[in-house]
């Protein structure tokens, strides 16, 4: 690896991009292309070569978890971190379980930033202990395997699809167009079905049988 750490930055919000030039200038860690979708930060993480990808996680045309996976399928040892407004676990359970080197919260300082880069370009890990232990209970939770056949009707499916990419129950309704109380009623359906308390665990269950 050259001196310089090479991102590749991929975030819709122009002043975000900006932000982070100007905060990473005079270090070592060049932005050496900024895309603002998706599909953009896949096709340029696959054909050109980086250090280290720094995904948001709502975005246009594939959101950054998606992406993430899309991007580890083809270059496993990629490090990419995610960074995000959401302080959401079941976006950190799902980042986890993809495979990413950290998760970064829009409202951290420089030299957390900073930090984080450094250490996801080494190879290293730059999760926190703290985000870890609130979702290692999640991911170690689902006791069924991966081949287990869990009945799940059609409408569960979409449902859990939309709850693992981190949408609320109101979210969810409005994205499919029925009720909240029905929305409400499929995840406690969904939730027993597969034998998991929770949203988050739900979450990781549906990446690890590859639902999303």
């Amino acid at each position: 690896m050259s001196d310089k750490i090479r991102l590749l930055v991929a975030d819709d919000h122009e002043v975000v991009r900006c932000g982070l030039k100007s905060l990473l200038a005079g270090t070592e860690i060049e932005i050496i292309a900024e895309v603002a979708t998706g599909a953009a930060a896949v096709e340029y993480a696959l054909n050109n070569d980086l250090d280290v990808v720094m995904l948001d996680v709502r975005m246009p045309d594939g959101d950054g978890l998606t992406v993430l996976g899309r991007i580890k399928l083809d270059k496993p040892d990629l490090p990419i971190l995610i960074l995000s407004t959401f302080d959401n676990p079941t976006y950190i359970a799902r980042a986890v379980a993809l495979g990413a080197s950290g998760y970064l919260l829009k409202g951290c300082t420089r030299d957390q930033l900073i930090n984080a880069l450094r250490t996801a370009a080494a190879g290293e890990s730059a999760w926190t202990r703290e985000e870890l232990r609130r979702v290692t209970g999640a991911l170690a939770t689902p006791r069924l395997s991966a081949d287990v056949e869990v009945p799940l009707t059609q409408r569960e499916s979409e449902v859990l699809r939309q709850l693992a990419y981190g949408l609320t129950n109101k979210e969810i309704a409005k994205a499919l167009n029925i009720s909240y109380e029905t929305v409400k009623e499929h995840v406690q359906h969904i939730l027993r079905k597969i034998g998991v308390s929770d949203r988050t665990q739900a979450a990781v269950w549906a990446v690890r049988k590859e639902l999303v």
